[in-house]
């Protein structure tokens, strides 16, 4: 007479368990984390579109700095 453990009947298994709880709460996890990852990272600047006729320099803060570099 064969007895059968529990394990070979039970339909769901230990790893199998512990593999969705451990997903479940990694996704918890991520849920948690995203939106206030999301709220840290700052815009983008806004860039300005070319002038119709070209040219389109402007003396912006960088420009600036780079002047005062040059400077001997």
């Amino acid at each position: 007479m064969s007895h059968k453990t529990s394990a070979s009947t039970d339909p769901v298994s230990r790893r199998k368990l512990f593999a969705g709880a451990t997903s479940l709460g990694a996704i918890a996890v991520t849920a948690t984390v995203l939106p206030s990852i999301h709220k840290e990272i700052s815009p983008l600047p806004v860039v300005k579109s070319p002038p119709p006729r070209g040219g389109g320099y402007t003396l912006s803060e960088h420009v600036k700095r780079y002047y005062k570099t040059t400077l001997v």
